[in-house]
């Protein structure tokens, strides 16, 4: 006879009813590479075709899994080989008829976002990188489901500053494109450096070269969680505990997220790939990384002592989530965006958090400036040395970083953007005036840092 923990039980059922755990996304990563051709219509058709064939239940199931076991599934997410290379054969490389293509798989298909609209540049760029970044901003004010990223610098190859200074056009124009949303098109829209391939979150979601055919990620979050956990410890103790307790509790999100990635998987007959443990927040009230900063005993996020409690954060409960599983991967930390997190909204309303502050949180993060709103007139070149200051710090630091920046169309510092859903809403920040531009208009590639050389 099986015994059951009535406790286990019990602190399952409060992680889930009280403090807003969940599974965040399913993510379905599907190889698009068999889909080329000369033509930009078969690529097309043979997308459509692939697409059905492995997502056509992936709404299904997840519904069925989510009943079976009372744990939400937020989000379900398709993403695919960057298009990038999926368009370059085609003698007219119509990008947007793909992007278009892509979408309406996903409305058909139900899904939330499909990611992989994408280029990796870090070395320069080919014929079919440059068509696909030029059109990202048409793309992604015609489209509703889609998500964009490039991928311009890692550790190895160093930073393609030509790249930076193209993808700061590009997020003013994506803005511009949908002004009548608060520039939405940047919010789908991120620059990286040293991108993951089986990374289940959006906006930077692609299927990599040496990913399968195709496979399940999953991306779980549960800061109310590590919140209502750090609460219950006794205020005196110290930072050993703290990192125990954060760690334990990282260890059963992991292992309760593997057991829905795994039994889905199997219902959708694909390999499990990764499961993401990502402290990612929601604009809902006990669902934020900036009030677990408040239970360890800061006053607010933003305080003096804000990113070694994010060190420390981001340090245990990676560790937590290695002891749970052998498959984590992903991005797998605390993501710090502004937009997405009710703390970090106030915090930056109250002028707590400024933008220095959040880049310097950068370093320790599990991404980097994340869905910041800034006034629309900010020059292109100011955002190019935003890009190029986040790039750096995840080639010298071996790590990823990202930046997701939206010049909100016609708001100055002080004014709101709002999104609605997990998208939230965000004060437009201050942002520094000196110039930027005759150091990103230089161009060219800064070199890759000497511990590159380690083969």
């Amino acid at each position: 006879m099986t015994i059951f923990d009535e406790n286990l039980i019990l602190e399952t059922i409060n992680m889930i009813k009280l403090h807003n755990f969940d599974i965040r996304t399913v993510t379905l990563t599907i190889s698009l590479r068999d889909c080329l051709s000369e033509d930009v219509n078969i690529v097309c058709d043979k997308i459509k075709y692939k697409l059905d064939k492995y997502a056509q239940n992936l709404v299904k199931y997840a519904d069925e899994i989510e009943n079976d076991y009372s744990i939400p599934i937020v989000n379900k997410r398709i993403a695919v080989t960057p298009i990038s290379l999926v368009g370059e054969a085609c003698k007219v490389k119509d990008y947007l008829k793909i992007a278009k293509t892509l979408d309406g798989c996903a409305e058909n298909l139900g899904i939330d976002f499909i990611g992989g609209y994408s280029a990796l540049v870090e070395k320069g760029f080919t014929k079919g990188d440059s068509a696909l970044i030029e059109s990202i901003p048409e793309a992604l004010a015609i489209t509703e489901k889609l998500c964009s990223s490039v991928n311009v610098g890692t550790s190895k190859a160093g930073i393609n500053m030509d790249a930076v200074l193209k993808m700061a056009e590009t997020i003013k124009k994506s803005a511009e494109l949908t002004s009548e949303r608060d520039g939405i098109g940047a919010a789908k829209l991120v620059v990286f450096c040293n991108s993951v391939s089986d990374n289940p979150f959006m906006a930077g979601a692609y299927c990599g070269y040496g990913e399968p055919e195709c496979a399940l990620n999953i991306g779980v979050s549960g800061p109310g969680v590590v919140r209502a956990a750090i609460l219950d410890l006794d205020k005196k103790a110290d930072m050993g505990e703290l990192s125990n307790k954060i760690k334990q509790t990282a260890y059963k999100i992991t292992g309760t997220g593997e057991l829905v990635g795994r039994k889905l998987a199997k219902k959708l007959n694909v390999p499990f790939g990764v499961i993401d443990l990502s402290l990612a927040p929601t604009p809902v009230v006990g669902d934020s990384v900036a009030q677990i900063f408040q239970a360890m005993g800061l006053e607010h996020a933003g305080a003096h002592g804000t990113t070694a409690a994010l060190a420390m954060l981001n340090d245990a409960v990676k560790k937590g989530g290695i002891m749970a599983s052998s498959y984590v991967g992903g991005l797998s930390g605390a993501f710090i965006p502004v937009s997405e997190d009710a703390g970090m909204i106030e915090a930056a309303e109250k002028g707590y958090l400024t933008f220095d502050k959040l880049e310097a949180m950068t370093c320790v993060c599990s991404v980097g400036l994340d869905m910041i709103a800034i006034p629309g007139d900010t020059p292109y070149t100011t955002i190019a040395g935003m890009i190029a200051d986040e790039m750096a710090i995840g080639m010298i630091n071996k790590k990823t970083t990202a930046a997701r920046i939206i010049p909100a169309p016609n708001k100055k510092e002080g004014d709101k953007v709002i999104y609605g859903g997990l998208l939230g809403e965000a004060p437009i920040m201050k942002v520094n005036k000196l110039s930027s531009a005759d150091f990103v208009l230089r161009g060219g590639r800064i070199p890759a840092p000497i511990h590159s050389l380690n083969n």
